[in-house]
């Protein structure tokens, strides 16, 4: 993914009020972000657990939705996988995640996404998400990001149409 400024970031979002955008926590460390390794910039609001955003490069734009986090089971022991990197946790490592779609009807999009949305660092082994975690495949690396951007690309596409 390319660099992109808390404005780019803030003018993608699709699913939010003029309001909602200015409230809405942008990263404060976006220069210290490893944008060679990821496929879209995902992050959870450090003031409210159950509010999420990812941004990706969608067609020729970017687009970012505001995602809203299923409250965690407690006592989830068996592994959930990531629908976007196809990457199994335990216990709350995978959350529900609903986007609202555009429009205001009151409709939502929903998916099982890694709850810290680190898909990128977990598909390329940067970040471990222990025993488990990544099944092997006889894909190869890059076959494994053009898969998640795909899957990325579908879930946003579900969200904006």
């Amino acid at each position: 993914m390319r660099v992109i400024s808390e404005h780019e970031i803030r003018a993608s979002f699709v699913n939010c009020t003029k309001g909602e955008v200015k409230r809405l926590a942008v990263p404060r460390d976006l220069d210290a972000r490893p944008w060679e390794d990821l496929d879209f910039l995902g992050w959870r609001d450090p003031a409210s657990p159950g509010r999420a955003y990812l941004v990706a490069e969608h067609g020729d734009r970017l687009v970012g939705v505001a995602l809203r986090r299923a409250a965690p089971h407690a006592g989830h022991a068996r592994r959930t996988m990531c629908s976007l990197c196809l990457t199994t946790h335990t216990g709350d490592g995978v959350s529900l995640m609903t986007a609202r779609r555009p429009g205001g009807d009151g409709d939502s999009v929903g998916a099982y996404i890694c709850a810290d949305l680190a898909c990128s660092l977990y598909l390329r082994g940067r970040k471990d998400a222990g025993p488990g975690g990544r099944m092997p495949e006889s894909l190869t690396l890059e076959e494994k990001i053009d898969r998640t951007a795909d899957n990325v690309t579908r879930f946003l596409r579900k969200v904006t149409k």
